[in-house]
């Protein structure tokens, strides 16, 4: 994405999680502190603050971004979807159903950027094998679980996914 250089507050327009929002926001703010501070979701969390640990990954435009790296500037414009946007209506989507009842979860701190990594992984590999879902999660880290609950999850909603697809 290009970046005017600017000088200043830049108003910043964009949907998040389908609603419309426009605010306030240095040149040099972060996306994660945009959402968390700006805007309140704070199911974003900042956990290396480098880009290493995935914590921090939401949708940007369709794409998994790390908003710990991103400007919020940069995403004017733009529809991002946070951890926040997975629910709809009070339901669970069923990544987030599958990671409570395969257990893939411990502290949950770095929990909202494994769901958005692999609700987007599953849109696109809507069958992964298991060495499939440990290639693509290894850009996430957790300090607590020792990724079994987590690939069992990974694959327990992309059954969700399927039996909702063939209406089962």
């Amino acid at each position: 994405m290009a970046i005017e250089k600017r000088e200043g507050p830049t108003v910043v327009h964009l949907q998040v999680n389908g609603e419309a929002h426009t605010a306030v926001a240095e040149p040099r703010l972060l996306l994660s502190d945009f959402l968390r501070q700006t805007l309140g979701l704070t199911g974003t969390h900042v956990g290396c603050e480098q880009g290493v640990c995935g914590a921090c990954t939401v949708m940007v435009d369709g794409s998994p971004v790390r908003s710990c790296l991103t400007f919020a500037v940069q995403v004017a414009g733009s529809s991002v979807e946070t951890v926040e946007g997975l629910a709809v209506d009070g339901k669970l989507a069923p990544i987030q159903e599958a990671f409570r009842t395969e257990h893939g979860l411990q502290c949950g701190f770095c929990t909202p950027g494994f769901l958005i990594s692999a609700n987007a992984f599953l849109d696109e590999h809507p069958e992964p094998s298991v060495e499939e879902i440990r290639e693509h999660m290894s850009g996430n880290v957790c300090r607590c679980t020792g990724y079994q609950g987590i690939v069992a999850a990974v694959r327990k909603a992309a059954e969700l996914r399927r039996e909702v697809t063939d209406g089962v």
